[in-house]
């Protein structure tokens, strides 16, 4: 259970919402229309174009499912571990999140439907690379578990157990930052269209950078 929540992680959790949160909204607004962020509905969708023949639509969605797979693959690759520890190699990894976002842009403005496949590789690499802390689960591309963990919290307080008071702020954060991302990624796409995506490559490698400069500062602070 968290007791005390370092500000690196929060900060770091509400970055990634807030991507997570605008690229899936761009792709549901794209001309495919299909979630990247999480694959749960994508799932229903192919095992129904599955069922009905739709050779197409299974082919499609089946490749944005095996895509957040391959992503995790490259997660556990890269970073190595699941708990969350400073000093691994989340650096790394962003900045292969922010080029698959780059090449997702590139794909979009070709009306490619590679796009979705490459955003949701890059979703998956970015929801396997921070997975747990101090024992609870941390998810930052999608709202399933954060959500059933807020209302569990709740239920424990209600029955008297107490409220862990970091691990519910950590989860709400994330569960804000996503919603905030999502509109924010409506409101640049109905201005800028696919070149919506290009803030997210950016984005993502600023926290890339970011994370680098953190680690340097807890470097030299330990002399």
């Amino acid at each position: 259970m968290i007791n005390r929540l370092p500000l690196w992680v929060l900060v770091g959790s509400v970055m990634l919402a807030l991507n997570a949160g605008f690229i899936n909204s761009v792709a549901l607004l794209s001309f495919a229309n299909n979630a990247v962020s999480h694959v749960t509905g994508t799932a229903t969708i192919a095992a129904d174009a599955l069922v009905d023949g739709k050779v197409d639509v299974f082919y499609h969605t089946g490749a944005i499912v095996l895509s957040f797979i391959v992503g995790a693959i490259l997660s556990g690759m890269i970073v190595g571990q699941e708990a969350l520890k400073l000093g691994r190699r989340y650096g790394v990894a962003l900045i292969l999140e922010s080029i698959l976002l780059f090449l997702a842009w590139y794909a979009f403005r070709q009306n490619l439907v590679q796009a979705e496949w490459l955003a949701s590789a890059a979703c998956g690499l970015q929801n396997a690379m921070v997975a747990t802390y101090s024992g609870s689960v941390i998810r930052t591309t999608h709202l399933t578990g954060i959500v059933s963990d807020i209302g569990s919290s709740i239920g424990n307080f209600f029955a008297g157990r107490g409220l862990a008071i970091a691990k519910i702020s950590l989860q709400s954060s994330i569960f804000i930052a996503f919603v905030i991302g999502a509109g924010v990624g409506s409101v640049v796409f109905r201005y800028a269209g696919y070149d919506a995506v290009l803030v997210n490559g950016v984005w993502v490698g600023m926290v890339a950078m970011a994370y680098w400069v953190y680690l340097i500062w807890a470097a030299r602070s330990k002399f």
